[in-house]
């Protein structure tokens, strides 16, 4: 009766010891499985950064992403980049005349960063001191074409200034961008400048954004899928953090398959497509979702998509599009988003 009692037993703790090796083998697929999802997530500091700044640089990062990798950017350099053509006329809001809407809007909408110029930021930041900001440290006007001359763009301030300001001004500034024109005559010029842009910027802990348009008159196909994905690469040797792109135009196939080469030429740096023209909000996000969930894009650009619009629209539009971006939402999430009129801006 004992020897049954005690086999009893012992049988009862060889089943319990079983389940909590099944247990505990679970919860270390589990740990694993977070530990795994957790280094994806991890934000890799390049070695440019100063052990000094890296802190600053991953909370920089971190913050221009919104934890999640990715980077949702308003962009309103187009004050110099096109002039007042984006600003005022035909089917563009009157709100977009006055410099002040794009303050207004990024005020209060969910960003990783408004890009603009410094000078705009210094005359208008005092009132807009919850917006984080990318500054733009070059520009040219669309004045001269490309007939006339290969586009060269040039560097307005320096580091040293822009650290100046940041100081002075308590404006929480993320990081820089800068515009190279692969394929100019006068490519060089910007290849260097950027290259030491980048450079002094991470040695503040900034992040750079990098625009990258092949243009001039050597190139033909300036959307050419195989040459966005080689200016794609450019931006990563150049070590940018992410290179914003125009998405490319396809013949034959899907504009988003053709996307993936150049995500996959950029390596570690983010790549990331500008809005365009304005076009229909459905068109819009469809394409967004697309570039993020089948060409694998870190974010966008957007800027005339959202400015053109009237204060409300455009605050609704901007939160459709960071719904997508950051929140990994659908286009029919994005569009109850957008169309939601009894939101408060």
């Amino acid at each position: 009766m004992q020897d049954t009692v005690h086999k009893g037993a012992v049988s009862n703790i060889m089943i319990r010891g079983q389940l909590l090796f099944c247990l505990g083998r679970q919860l270390v697929k589990m740990v694993t499985k977070k530990e795994l999802i957790m280094d994806k997530l991890e934000i890799r500091v390049p070695l440019d950064v100063p052990s000094a700044m890296r802190a600053s640089y991953r909370d920089n990062y971190n913050n221009l992403t919104h934890g999640v990798g990715r980077l949702m950017l308003m962009a309103g350099d187009q004050k110099v980049e096109h002039l007042n053509r984006d600003f005022y006329g035909p089917n563009i809001a009157p709100d977009d005349a006055d410099p002040e809407h794009l303050f207004r809007i990024a005020s209060q909408v969910r960003i990783g960063a408004f890009a603009t110029q410094l000078g705009l930021i210094a005359r208008y930041g005092m009132d807009y001191p919850q917006v984080p900001y990318l500054v733009k440290l070059n520009s040219k006007t669309n004045l001269v074409k490309t007939e006339q001359q290969d586009p060269v763009s040039r560097q307005w301030q320096t580091m040293e200034q822009l650290a100046r300001f940041r100081a002075s001004s308590g404006l929480e500034i993320l990081g820089v961008g800068y515009t190279i024109y692969p394929g100019s005559s006068r490519e060089a010029e910007m290849l260097t400048e950027a290259a030491r842009l980048i450079f002094e910027a991470h040695q503040q802990g900034l992040v750079v954004v990098i625009w990258a348009y092949p243009r001039g008159r050597a190139i033909s196909e300036e959307k050419n899928a195989h040459l966005i994905a080689g200016v794609a690469g450019l931006a990563a040797c150049l070590g940018a953090d992410f290179v914003k792109v125009n998405p490319p135009e396809v013949k034959t196939g899907s504009a988003a398959q053709a996307l993936r080469e150049a995500v996959l030429a950029a390596g570690r740096t983010g790549l990331i497509c500008a809005g365009g023209k304005e076009t229909n909000a459905e068109d819009f996000f469809t394409r967004l979702h697309e570039q993020i969930h089948v060409s694998g894009t870190a974010g966008n650009a957007t800027g005339r998509n959202i400015h053109q619009r009237l204060l409300a629209e455009a605050v609704r539009f901007c939160n459709a599009i960071s719904a997508i971006t950051l929140d990994d939402a659908s286009v029919g999430d994005a569009m109850g988003i957008y169309q939601d009129t009894t939101a408060l801006s």
